[in-house]
């Protein structure tokens, strides 16, 4: 008989999982259930998280820019990123969206785009936690549309001038290196920016209804002067970003899926604790019914993420392979989320139980890293031959 605590068990994913992807996985859930999980409800109650002290332990626990190779970077397989991911954001999104956007965006560009110097200098405090980095891509007006951007960086001489703005930038207002995407007479260029530079702020946003233990800032540059060796050297044009992206969007198919057990197996234990008319919840069949359901998803979808991380793991994996993990698990983690919440009735609202947070964490997942629109059109476009985009 199936353990009632573990959905996933119907799938037997364990037997697809290698040993030492699991051995990784397992140390991340260890990591999160005695140093995270106890401290999640008042750090989403109260918006704040210790990015920093955060950073530093997520750095001697090897998930930052893991699936790196060299520069202090742990060198795992592409699967057991995922499935540390998967850890992650089973206990809160915003700590999975610290990790992602330290290895998978920052890291990554600096890591795919950058000069030996650079390197150098960033990567190996980085994989330490030693050095926090953002991601400054999206604008005010051009989320989707990131070619639209207005920030724009011209020639003085030798050195670059930068002049523009970023928006819901995780990281941001604590990060110590900024790699910000600004458009040049040659082309989207990528820069790497300290964050102590003159003319560069990044202003915390505030008022948030969703990832709210996670640290999310504004950019704003003005006439931020750099050296010309700033400059991410082997980036050009668009392709430079939208590869960072598709490392981010890798990461969120695993932990979307992270979030989507952590509330199935909440409901789960509720509805087995929680009578109505003199006997389980769990013993009705629309209990049942939504359990039966909500376990076919997350165990298609846990299938869908792992395959995707052997085609990565092989250097087969393909930008709309991505798109469609990314639409097809966070959409199906959404729907779950919300469907248990009904499962835990008034209780569901509440910060004693991880629902609703996680539910209002992947409303935000649903949209960044590419709406599920976007998505949509990539695969469309992949279907057809024909882009949608204009």
């Amino acid at each position: 008989m199936v353990d009632p605590q573990t959905p996933l068990g119907l799938f037997d994913v364990e037997d697809l999982i290698g040993a030492e992807d699991r051995a990784i996985r397992d140390t991340v859930r260890d990591f999160t259930a005695e140093r995270i999980r106890p401290h999640l409800a008042e750090w989403f109650e109260n918006a704040t998280i210790p990015a920093r002290e955060l950073a530093r332990e997520l750095g001697k626990l090897g998930v930052l820019g893991m699936h790196l190779t060299g520069y202090g970077c742990a060198g795992t397989s592409a699967t057991a990123y995922g499935l540390a991911c998967m850890e992650l954001e089973a206990a809160d999104s915003g700590l999975r969206s610290l990790v992602s956007v330290q290895g998978s965006l920052a890291m990554f560009a600096i890591w795919r785009w950058g000069s030996e110097e650079q390197k150098q200098e960033w990567l190996p405090r980085m994989a330490a936690g030693e050095a926090i980095g953002c991601f400054g891509l999206t604008e005010p007006d051009f989320g989707s549309n990131p070619a639209g951007m207005r920030t724009h960086a011209r020639r003085d001489g030798d050195d670059w001038v930068l002049n523009g703005t970023k928006m819901w930038i995780t990281n941001g207002s604590v990060a110590d290196v900024a790699v910000v995407w600004a458009r040049t007479d040659d082309k989207i260029r990528g820069f790497v920016v300290p964050t102590d530079t003159p003319g560069f702020r990044a202003p915390e946003i505030g008022r948030k209804l969703s990832l709210r233990a996670s640290v999310t800032s504004e950019l704003v540059l003005e006439d931020v002067r750099l050296p010309g060796s700033a400059m991410l050297p082997e980036a050009r044009g668009l392709s430079g970003p939208l590869a960072c992206l598709n490392e981010a969007r890798y990461g969120i198919v695993f932990g979307a899926l992270g979030a989507a057990r952590d509330c199935l197996d909440t409901a789960i234990q509720y509805v087995g604790q929680r009578d109505i008319f003199d006997k389980p919840l769990a013993a009705y069949q629309a209990t049942q019914l939504k359990l039966a359901d909500m376990t076919v998803e997350l165990g298609k979808g846990m299938l869908l993420a792992l395959h995707l991380g052997r085609l990565k793991d092989e250097g087969r994996l393909r930008s709309e392979q991505v798109s469609v993990g990314k639409l097809n698990n966070v959409r199906a983690a959404l729907a779950i989320a919300r469907e248990c919440r009904t499962l835990l009735g008034a209780n569901g609202i509440s910060l004693e139980y991880p629902v609703l947070r996680h539910a209002n964490n992947l409303e935000s997942v649903l949209t960044y890293e590419g709406t599920s629109e976007v998505h949509q059109m990539i695969i469309g476009q992949a279907l057809t031959g024909h882009s949608a985009f204009r």
